[in-house]
Order: C-alpha cells, then structure tokens, then sequence
C-alpha cells in the first residue's frame, strides 16, 4: 500500500500546464492545514471573549459572486459537455492535448478547483460571527475533501473528461445552496429565518451524490473505459462516503428534530 502510494504520488502530472494551487502538494496541504487549525483552533480562541462580528454585506455580496461564479460555471460546463459534442458519455476520456477545445476544458476545470478554495470563505465566516455550531464534522469534512480531491483529480487525471462532467452536479447544487443563503440573510430580522425549501438542499445534494455513484458504477462496467477506471472507482467511494454523512445530517436536522416537536 505505501509503495503504491509513493508511486501515485511520484507520477508525471499527463498535462504539461499545470495552473496555481495544481502543481504542489506541498502548497495546497498548508493552506488546508492553516484552514483547519483556524477554523478549528485559533479562530475560536481569538472570538472567545469578543462580540460577533455583523459581517451581513460581506455575506450577501459573498453568496451574490458564488451565486453568479456557479450560474457562469454551469452555463459553460453545459455548453462544453453538450454543445460540441466531443464527450462520449459511454467513456468519459480527457480531450487529447492537442485538442483545438482543450484550453477550454483546462479552464473551465480548473474555475471548478477554484470555487472550492472560495467555499472555504463560509467557514471564516462562522468563526468570525461566533457560529461554532455550524462549524461541523461535515462542513469541515466536505471542505476539506473537496479541495484535496479535485486537487488529485486534476494533477493525476489531467483537466476535463469524468470528473469535470461529475462536477456540473455539483456546481448545479452550489446555486441553490447560495441562493437560499442569499434569501435568508434578506430574512434576517424575520422570527422565521429558514426558508421553506432548506432541507431540499441536503436532499439535492444526496441526489447529486446517488446520481454520480451510479455513473461511476456504469463507468466501471465498461471494459473499454480503462482510463477512467480509477477515478470512477473513487469518485463512487466517496460519493458512499458523502450519502451516508448527508443522510445522517438529514435525519438529526429534520427528521428526529421534527419528531421531538411532536
């Protein structure tokens, strides 16, 4: 196991260009490192004996850019993976380098990479409005996940091809995650701040995480499809690992709370 990993980790990056943050690993696990001990550690402390912070602008405009970034991503990813056609849904293969759409596909993966460091704003957030609650095992968990797993995606797998197409589910969830928490913080001051339709947020996310794993299922039934046969392997383990941490968050926030109030 530890040669194999050495080995992984000691592989040649298949695409030559290798943009920020996509390069080190050195890089991306100090910034995740900074980001836990903050959030987690340091944060908390600094905030202990301080009053919270009214960050409401900064967040409305936060969620106001996630909101437009995710639109702007989805739209291009739509475009990319159904408009030229290039795609076989049957083996979803990276485009070859020389590929007259590649730029395009290197870009537009790499604005999905981006977006996870963005995500991580919405911790610093919690910690500076004294929000420790919201400040879970799964918040934590699915940050941190996300960066280090796009992160491998794109050095080992190149831009583009099976994991670029999984991420427009994702992105599609991001829009409506922003923008409820766009509509809430307009809701503020109302005894009632959650909005009608939250917990379709978590049931959109175990649909998206369903969704993938059963692709990633078909995709390894593909004998032909030995290139993306790694990758399908561990985006369905995660996507696993992400409908069992969902589904429990749903049942204590929802379901048993509902319970209780009966």
């Amino acid at each position: 196991m530890i040669g194999y990993l050495k080995e992984v980790l000691s592989r040649t990056p298949p695409d030559p260009v290798r943009l920020p943050l996509t390069n080190s690993h050195g890089s991306v696990l100090a910034i995740l490192v900074s980001y836990l001990l903050l959030v987690k550690v340091v944060g908390p402390r600094i905030m202990e004996n301080r009053k919270p912070f009214d960050l409401s602008g900064v967040i409305k405009v936060y969620n106001i850019v996630q909101i437009i970034y995710n639109v702007v991503l989805f739209a291009c990813e739509a475009f990319f993976i159904l408009g030229p056609g290039i795609y076989s849904f049957k083996c979803l293969e990276n485009l070859p380098l020389d590929h007259e759409w590649k730029n395009f596909e290197r870009w537009a993966s790499y604005a999905y990479y981006f977006n996870k460091y963005m995500d991580l704003l919405e911790t610093f957030f919690f910690v500076l409005r004294k929000k420790n609650q919201q400040i879970s095992f799964l918040h934590v968990f699915h940050h941190t996940y996300m960066v280090l797993f796009v992160f491998a995606i794109l050095r080992y797998h190149g831009y583009g091809g099976f994991g670029f197409c999984m991420s427009i589910f994702n992105v599609g969830v991001h829009i409506m995650m922003y923008t409820y928490y766009y509509q809430s913080s307009l809701n503020q001051n109302s005894k009632k701040k959650d909005l009608w339709w939250k917990h379709y947020i978590t049931i959109a996310q175990l649909v998206q995480f369903g969704v993938i794993l059963v692709y990633s299922i078909y995709s390894l039934s593909q004998p032909e499809c030995s290139s993306t046969r790694m990758w399908a392997t561990y985006t369905g383990g995660s996507s696993i690992i992400f409908i069992i941490l969902f589904t429990n968050f749903y049942y204590h926030a929802y379901i048993r709370t509902k319970k209780k109030a009966l």
